[in-house]
């Protein structure tokens, strides 16, 4: 049995955002963005200076993927857009699933390659409605069908193994993939089966060991998995909803972890009062910098 080790981090942001996901880091600003979801908001915030920026969404986006030095991408409901840095003008890129629109996007990362790894999702979690694609340039292939709640996509520092998981099932699963395209080589095969726990796998991300950091939706947590699949660290967080973490720093050396409240009643959230919250993990960890989207 891990122990649990206590909350030595602090506060990113105080914002309680109903759905907080999809972090990632942009090294070469040292700025922090994240998304709140269901809120339609992009938020943005500059680690040295403290400066935080909220921006609204014409969607509900929830993945966000450096490109170059003026543009970046986002996954949401209404497909994929290109994001000019400096104005925040929206193009649209590529329309996922085009007649499908009760459903939105959710979990995604981009492979080593420069390929996007993207869910979605019924806007109600509606079982099966959703599917997991594979973005390379304006080429989309579908991976995975018949998925409820995609979640924990993430790839090994090789490229060469990819994880994902659907919280419904709550088994994460690993497959070979191709290095060079982030393409399956094979069928999945179960990671780690937390069927039947009352927390769910959410957002994952893997570090320059290859072990996969995990987000328990309804745990309070971040646990860390070795590449066999063992859990070998389990970090508590003050917010019972946590929902993605994000390597961030200079040195990629610092682990920052969204959360939410959406969901839960008056009382529930009277108990949980960080719950939305954005904190920093305050332990030192060994990240990898996100892949550049390639166009």
């Amino acid at each position: 049995m891990v122990k649990t080790s206590e909350f030595a981090g602090r506060i990113l942001c105080d914002a309680a955002l109903t759905l907080g996901e999809g972090p990632a880091y942009d090294a070469a600003t040292d700025t922090a963005w994240w998304f709140n979801i269901v809120g339609k908001e992009l938020h943005e915030l500059h680690l040295g200076s403290g400066v935080k920026r909220v921006h609204a969404l014409p969607f509900m986006g929830s993945v966000l993927a450096r490109i170059d030095g003026t543009r970046q991408l986002i996954a949401s409901d209404a497909g994929l857009f290109l994001r000019d840095m400096t104005s925040g003008a929206l193009t649209r890129y590529v329309v996922l699933e085009d007649g499908k629109p009760g459903n939105r996007s959710n979990d995604g990362r981009v492979h080593p390659s420069g390929a996007l790894w993207i869910g979605t999702m019924g806007r109600s979690a509606e079982t099966g409605a959703g599917a997991i694609y594979h973005v390379a340039g304006t080429a989309v292939t579908r991976l995975y069908d018949k998925v409820s709640i995609p979640n924990s996509i993430c790839f090994s520092p090789d490229g060469a193994t990819g994880y994902f998981v659907d919280s419904k099932v709550n088994v994460m699963m690993r497959v070979a993939l191709d290095p060079k395209t982030g393409l399956p080589a094979g069928a999945p095969q179960p990671f780690v089966d937390a069927a039947g726990d009352r927390a769910d796998f959410d957002g994952s991300v893997c570090d320059a060991e290859g072990h996969v950091w995990n987000a328990r939706w309804g745990g309070s947590a971040i646990e860390r998995y070795a590449p066999d699949g063992r859990l070998v660290a389990r970090h508590a967080l003050p917010a019972r909803q946590t929902t993605c973490p994000a390597f961030i720093g200079a040195k990629l050396d610092r682990l920052l972890v969204t959360s939410a409240w959406q969901g839960m009643d008056e009382a529930t959230r009277a108990a949980d009062p960080q719950a939305g919250f954005t904190f920093e993990l305050g332990i030192a960890v060994k990240g990898v910098a996100d892949p550049l989207f390639r166009l």
